[in-house]
């Protein structure tokens, strides 16, 4: 079996001419990582119930010293950054535990207690986090929760900062951007086996931390592995300038839906001067279509809300903090920071749509766009995270869909059959492979990968090629600056060399599939239907809600799921009738009437419709294939 290579010398020399190019003499972010240290935690480990570890810091105590060549020096130095963990103060009042999970949780101190910001993944982690800050500021009350947006990693620890039961007394208010429950939820219906599966590329979940390995994501070290909860809000943000109080805290709003998130906001504390930028302004470029998978982000938007930030406190801030990274101090510096991030994504869109009007694709762009001085030599505007090449391909997308244009493109073969055609060209298997050694040796790796991801694609079994691919991969991901494309790469020499690791890490709990809405549930059953096995079927469904005066009528016809809560004619084959907290079971799959009365769901009329039902239902595969047919 292949094992892990030394840098080749092409990829040495790119590391040896970044240290000389990119800007290492500015030291500015060093002090700011570190400014404000109160204590660390120690040891950095965090373990669940079961004694299981589901975050440790400590195994990146290797990132000392200055890169190896196997790390690209600008990728390095920002994991050294992002690997500090610990309490700070932010200013008097305000205080982030940073290096716990992949955000930072923030925790602004009230008149009675304290307001926690963006509660992390995992319950374990938040409660460790937690527990860091009353150890050195003593035992506060929670007396407030914000969430910043609606993503896993700024709402997933809740039940470890705060209950269901004290903020169902009133005790702890919930803070959340409109439509935060909806979006939170959503994707875990429609793509979430196969988002999670790439997360587990993304993040480098299966690989070991190291020189040779992860070493972390550019935004944050990897995610914890903890227990994901939800929490509802109990008041929704719905317009920039409205104003809250909570717990004596004074805070003003920002609304910024569809940017880094579909659902998220800023805000400002008036009284410590100090601006929450939630994930739209971070020490990164961000992502516009992050590589697990999503819908593409609007730069356009994202950079007219960083505007607004500006015209809204640019005159009075003197720190901006975010969900992720270090604060930025001084009214001059944090707007010229926001300035550049804003200036960022708008240089990103407006250059593409300019390059895409002359009849360049998104490829092409992405090859030829060059970043501004002043952007290129910003470190919080390099690519850890998002990355210039990707960026620009999804704003493509967003404008011009997946089609160039060229009609060589519109119906090309499937990439098992190109590979079968391109290998025969090339003269067989064995010749191309040669062929790939031979670009690898003169330092063209991308083209290699090209060459010999067809021989794998067409002979999967071909053990020289495999083995030549996983080390080109290797090779690029010691190249790249981006977290999450050195994880992909490695992640795809790992498979190639180990077989498939599936899905490491799930965020989806029962807290999430609880909020799931009945329109919801329906869908995530419509997604799992084998259309094909169902063309025959003809099954009709009602659905009534004991506890919410609602009825649905659910059909499958034509191989199609549907479902409508108007009145309908003629009777449902079989009726179920639920309280609306039992329905997330449908979700599962198991639509058997002893499931089913297990959670107190009533099954009326024919129960053998389920069945067949069921029997149509193709769930996703967390193990499916990537870098093999």
């Amino acid at each position: 079996m292949s094992t892990t290579k030394p840098a080749s010398p092409a990829i040495a020399r790119q590391q040896d001419e970044l240290r000389d190019r990119l800007p290492f003499h500015d030291t500015q972010d060093l002090d700011d990582a570190a400014r404000g240290l109160v204590a660390r935690r120690e040891p950095g480990t965090v373990t669940g119930a079961d004694g299981a570890v589901v975050w440790d810091g400590d195994t990146y105590a290797f990132l000392d010293g200055d890169a190896p060549d196997t790390v690209n020096p600008s990728l390095w130095r920002q994991s050294r950054l992002v690997a500090q963990q610990g309490l700070y103060e932010v200013v008097e009042g305000i205080y982030q535990v940073r290096g716990l999970d992949l955000s930072n949780v923030t925790f602004v101190e009230g008149t009675q207690g304290v307001v926690v910001i963006d509660p992390l993944i995992s319950t374990e982690t938040a409660a460790a986090a937690l527990a860091l800050y009353r150890e050195h500021r003593g035992d506060r009350p929670v007396t407030g929760v914000i969430y910043t947006h609606s993503h896993v990693d700024h709402f997933g620890g809740v039940k470890g900062v705060t209950t269901q039961e004290d903020v169902d007394a009133g005790r702890v208010p919930v803070l959340a951007p409109a439509g935060f429950v909806e979006h939170a939820v959503a994707e875990n219906v429609y793509a979430g086996t196969a988002m999670a599966r790439r997360a587990g590329y993304m993040y480098g979940a299966a690989l070991a931390r190291g020189p040779q390995g992860q070493v972390g994501a550019g935004l944050g070290q990897t995610t914890s592995t903890g227990t994901v909860t939800l929490v509802p809000p109990t008041l929704e943000i719905t317009t920039t300038g409205q104003e809250e109080v909570v717990d004596g805290v004074r805070m003003v709003f920002q609304m910024a839906p569809g940017t880094e998130a579909p659902s998220e906001m800023l805000f400002y504390f008036p009284d410590h001067k100090a601006l929450c930028a939630a994930e739209d302004a971070t020490r990164t470029l961000h992502n516009l279509l992050t590589l697990r998978g999503a819908l593409v982000r609007d730069p356009n938007v994202w950079a007219r809300y960083l505007t607004e930030t500006i015209d809204l406190w640019g005159a009075d801030v003197e720190v901006v903090f975010a969900s992720h990274h270090w604060p930025t101090w001084g009214n001059e510096r944090a707007v010229e920071y926001l300035s550049l991030q804003r200036d960022l994504y708008a240089y990103l869109h407006d250059q593409t749509l300019r390059m895409l009007n002359q009849g360049l694709t998104g490829t092409e762009i992405a090859e030829q766009l060059v970043l501004p001085p002043v952007l290129e030599n910003a470190w919080h505007a390099r690519g850890y995270y998002g990355s210039v090449s990707h960026n620009v391909k999804a704003i493509y997308q967003r404008y011009m869909g997946w089609f160039d244009g060229n009609p060589a493109h519109l119906w090309e073969h499937p990439p098992v059959e190109r590979a079968r055609r391109y290998v025969a060209l090339g003269g067989g298997a064995d010749a191309v492979v040669e062929t790939a050694r031979a670009a690898a040796d003169d330092g063209d790796h991308r083209w290699a990968a090209e060459l010999l991801n067809h021989v794998v694609f067409a002979e999967p079994d071909h053990a020289a090629a495999r083995d030549a691919l996983a080390d080109t991969y290797e090779q690029l991901g010691y190249g790249a600056e981006n977290g999450t494309w050195r994880n992909f790469y490695l992640s795809g020499a790992t498979e190639l060399r180990q077989g498939p690791f599936g899905t490491p890490t799930q965020t989806s709990s029962p807290d999430m599939v609880g909020q799931l809405s009945p329109s919801m549930l329906f869908d995530a059953l419509a997604v799992q239907v084998d259309g094909p096995r169902a063309w025959d079927a003809d099954i009709t469904v009602d659905v009534v809600l004991t506890d919410s005066d609602e009825r649905y009528r659910v059909r499958l016809r034509n191989g199609v799921l549907t479902h409508s809560a108007a009145p309908q004619r003629g009777e449902a084959q079989a009726t179920l009738t639920a309280p609306r907290r039992a329905l997330p079971v449908l979700a599962l799959g198991d639509l058997s009437p002893e499931r089913l009365a297990g959670v107190g769901i009533q099954v009326d009329g024919d129960a053998s419709v389920l069945d067949r039902l069921g029997a149509v239902l193709d769930p996703g595969d967390p193990d499916f294939a990537i870098v093999t047919p």
